[in-house]
């Protein structure tokens, strides 16, 4: 299954870390719990997705937000360097789930 949407990336700071995300947009997050319904999940509740941003893709996993009843994709520092992510800045992401 294929997921397209935008939304702004944003910063989750700890007291020794930081953390960049996108929080899947309403639509999105209920294309994964759609395709997701009845199959097994990975640790955490994760979903293991493709994604492709700009001219980057990679591997990762989505994972469940209670406090924004959402997924969040985490964004590679790699990556982030690569496109030129700015936080709040919008980017348009294209999602593959995998191994469904």
């Amino acid at each position: 299954m294929n997921i397209q949407f935008t939304a702004p990336v944003w910063l989750w700071h700890a007291e020794k870390a930081s953390w960049w995300f996108v929080t899947l947009p309403p639509e999105a997050t209920d294309q994964v719990r759609f395709a997701m319904r009845g199959r097994p999940r990975k640790g955490f509740g994760s979903v293991k997705v493709k994604v492709k941003l700009g001219g980057s893709e990679w591997r990762t996993s989505l994972f469940p937000d209670k406090a924004r009843d959402s997924y969040l994709l985490p964004i590679k520092a790699s990556v982030r360097k690569a496109e030129g992510l700015l936080q709040g800045g919008d980017v348009a992401v294209a999602l593959t789930l995998v191994d469904i």
